[in-house]
Formats: C-alpha cells, structure tokens, sequence
C-alpha cells in the first residue's frame, strides 16, 4: 500500500499528512479545485490530479489508481462527498481515513464548563447541529461491511505550524485575530469550557499509524493536553501585549464566527482522551501544550 490520494492537499491538514507521507516513500496524489498550486505541489513531490470531489466520474478514475483515500478537504459536514468516495471503495478492500471533527460531543454549554470525557466507547448523542458529523461517521464506519478499509479520525483543537501550503489552523489562528482586534484576549461567557487540543504534527503522524495499522471500522480520538477557553485568552493577552482578558457575549461570537463557530468552536466542551490511539496504533505525540504556540 503505497500510493495514497488525499483531498484537501492544499489545507492544513492535508499538506501536513502529506509531507509525513513523502518522508516515508509513499507516493502522495492530491486532488485540487484550480490549478493555482499544481506546480508547488508537483515541486514537493505531490502528483496532482485536477477536479471537484463532487465529479462522481473524476473520484472514480483517482480512487482506481492508488490504494488509500484520506479526506480532508471540508469533509465533516460533507456527506455527498463521503457516500461518493464510499460508493467508489465499496468492495476494493481500499483503506478510507475520514476527518471528522470533536464539536460532535459539544453541548451548546454557552462558556460554562463540563468535564465529561468522551471515549470512543461512550456512545454519542449529538445536539441537533452537530448530528449530521455523527450520522456521517457512522456511514463510513459501516462501509468496512462492504469490504472497504474505513477509519474515522476525529481531531480536536489543532495546532503548530503546518508542513504543507497552509501553515496556520483555523481555531486558535481565529482567536489570536479577534482578541487583537478588541484589545484584550476574549473568552465567550465564563470562558470555563474547555478544549482539547493537538499538535499538528502529531496528529499527521497518526494518520500515518491509521494507514499502517488499523482495523477496518475503526474511529480514533486525537487530543495530547486541553485547555479552557478562557485561559487561552489570558495568554493571547500576555504574548501580544494586549489588556488583561475580558468575557464577551456568545452572541457576538456567533455574529463572528457564525453558529457552528460561535457556539461550538468556541462557547462548547470539547474534552476527550486519545487512550485507544495510543494503545492500539502505538501513537507517541511529543507536543504537550499549545500554551507555547500562541
């Protein structure tokens, strides 16, 4: 198993899972939109293959020439894409690593804090916003019946520098900008919920244990270390210079940063362990807190 396609190559996620992949000897295809980045990838290393992941027939002819699918690209609220790329496994016996994403065990807890911690074994019931992610997954946990290799990966809060195209994640990145633009670092409500959290390497590295080592059908939590909101606002305040951290309405987090982002990416728990990762694909993350990445 050799040749691995990943959509979203040119994301933060995907180019890093990339050049992990590169530095092994695996030969890496990327599937792109436009071809604005077709030579930097094609001078990484990156074979390039030009389309939509909503081209049942471009899917079709990328999936038939390698032996593993890893989607990245927009793919946990994406279930057309995800029932084509399955469609297009079914019965090849082909490995397909999904990315998901950890607001699924969010509460809508408006910056109030939770403690719970969810295990892959603890079975899931998503507020209503978020049960589309859960039904999305469970497709795909389900396509190992029907003879395809299927994986979920479900990161928390991401950070670090890419080693792809994109260098910088979503979440943190998001903050950092918002708490600049108020003047001091910002917390939604109390503040008190919390995160789990990933550094971006590690988390490509068990992409790459995923692809060597698991078993059809299996769903993997990925989280080193957490943090509350509200303390990585008094950081954000120390490390730019900012007035000391101040709560701001959930409200205005959801004018932002929209509902899915307002609510659940930033006034949520999202707390879980990455126990079965470590056990079972002998995952070593070495990057403990993303206190020193602000």
């Amino acid at each position: 198993m050799k040749k691995i396609l990943i959509t979203g190559i040119t994301g933060y996620i995907g180019g890093t899972i990339a050049r992990k992949l590169l530095d092994k000897q695996y030969t890496v295809t990327g599937l792109v939109r436009n071809e604005d980045h077709t030579e930097e990838l094609n001078a990484a290393g990156i074979e390039t293959i030009f389309g939509s992941i909503h081209d049942e027939a471009v899917l079709q002819k990328a999936i038939s020439g390698v032996d593993a699918v890893i989607h990245n690209a927009d793919s946990a609220d994406d279930a057309y894409a995800a029932d084509s790329i399955v469609n297009a496994l079914e019965g090849t016996g082909k490995t397909f690593i999904f990315t998901s994403g950890s607001a699924i065990f969010g509460g809508k807890e408006n910056g109030e804090r939770n403690d719970f911690v969810f295990t892959e074994d603890f079975p899931l019931q998503p507020r209503l916003e978020m049960a589309s992610r859960v039904l999305i997954n469970q497709h795909i946990l389900r396509s190992a019946r029907k003879n395809v290799r299927s994986i979920v990966i479900v990161p928390t809060m991401v950070y670090g520098e890419g080693l792809g195209l994109k260098k910088d994640s979503i979440q943190l990145p998001a903050l950092i900008r918002f708490s600049k633009e108020k003047g001091f670092g910002t917390y939604f409500g109390k503040g008190e919920n919390i995160w789990s959290n990933v550094h971006i390497e590690d988390l490509a590295d068990l992409y790459v244990l995923a692809l060597e080592k698991a078993k059809a059908g299996s769903i993997y939590y990925a989280e080193n270390g957490s943090s509350t909101l509200k303390h990585l606002a008094e950081k954000i305040s120390e490390q730019y210079g900012l007035e000391p951290a101040q709560s701001v309405t959930v409200q205005e987090a959801v004018d932002t940063f929209g509902p899915a982002g307002g609510y659940f990416g930033f006034a949520s728990n999202s707390l879980c362990s990455s126990d079965k990762a470590r056990t079972e694909l002998l995952w070593k993350p070495q990057h403990q807190s993303i206190e020193h990445y602000i």
